[in-house]
């Protein structure tokens, strides 16, 4: 039984993490997705997304979880269902993130619900970001989580396979990307790394490709067709892409921005976003 009314005692929750910005994570974030550029210099503009490499929640080893996330409890609420994934969000864009800068990321948890999935309950997290850059508005980000019940990965019947868009590129989720992606964002989930844990815990066929590592390269697709990054950009995950297979990064226009996605190889769409400037 899931108390919902001592979850959400969390609402309103805020905390405030500092970071400083160095050319050498910008380097090693340009490296990860394959960017052209010379070598980053104090001042120089951040690539868009570092946000989510900075100001990260240190939690030491020793208090991890079974699944490689911090323990329950703390800032985000102690939801007593097992599985913790990535389900969506916004960004909208105000500044640059300058190199050398001083970051300070403020979260506040603004909800906590409860529904009823396929699989069984779901709770959703909702958290508000807001990152400044030397004391001035960089991005704000909203951030869906989901919190579910073991099992249940693998759908009850195989989905139609996703359109191809009229822009469209393929990448191969590596190991070493995968691995380089988490590191990025110190993120100790086992199911993007841990192939014997993915597979026989979580009973997903195999490695889980990064939510937020899609979403940058949908961001990093809609700049390089519209020659800048948008203003806004909303997402939400729809299924789970695995390192069994290559997948797709796809784009059609959308009024006056665009319509982007991901997904596997002759598989359903998996991340869903829109694109406006």
């Amino acid at each position: 039984m899931i108390d919902l009314d001592h979850l959400r005692q969390w609402i309103g929750r805020e905390e405030v993490v500092h970071d400083l910005v160095p050319p050498s994570l910008a380097d090693r974030f340009r490296a990860t997705f394959d960017l052209a550029g010379a070598p980053a210099a104090m001042g120089d503009a951040a690539p868009e997304m570092i946000h989510l490499c900075l100001a990260l929640p240190a939690a030491p080893t020793a208090g991890l979880g079974p699944d490689g996330h911090p323990a329950r409890g703390g800032f985000l609420p102690p939801v007593p269902l097992p599985r913790r994934m990535w389900a969506g969000g916004a960004l909208r864009f105000h500044a640059p993130i300058r190199l050398g800068a001083t970051v300070t990321r403020r979260s506040v948890i603004r909800d906590v619900t409860l529904k009823e999935g396929r699989t069984g309950a779901l709770c959703f997290v909702t958290v508000d970001h807001r990152m400044d850059c030397d004391g001035a508005l960089a991005v704000e980000e909203r951030h869906d989580i989901v919190y579910r019940d073991a099992g249940g990965a693998a759908p009850a019947k195989a989905p139609q396979p996703a359109a191809a868009g009229a822009h469209q590129e393929t990448r191969s989720p590596t190991a070493p990307l995968l691995f380089r992606y988490s590191a990025l964002t110190f993120n100790g989930h086992r199911i993007h790394y841990d192939q014997p844990y993915t597979t026989t815990e979580e009973g997903y066929p195999g490695l889980v490709v990064h939510g937020p590592l899609q979403v940058t390269m949908l961001l990093q697709l809609a700049t390089r067709l519209r020659g800048r990054a948008p203003n806004e950009f909303d997402f939400r995950a729809l299924s789970p892409l695995f390192d069994t297979t290559d997948f797709t990064l796809n784009a059609d226009e959308d009024g006056d921005g665009l319509r982007l996605w991901t997904a596997a190889v002759g598989g359903p769409m998996a991340m869903e976003a829109r694109a406006r400037w």
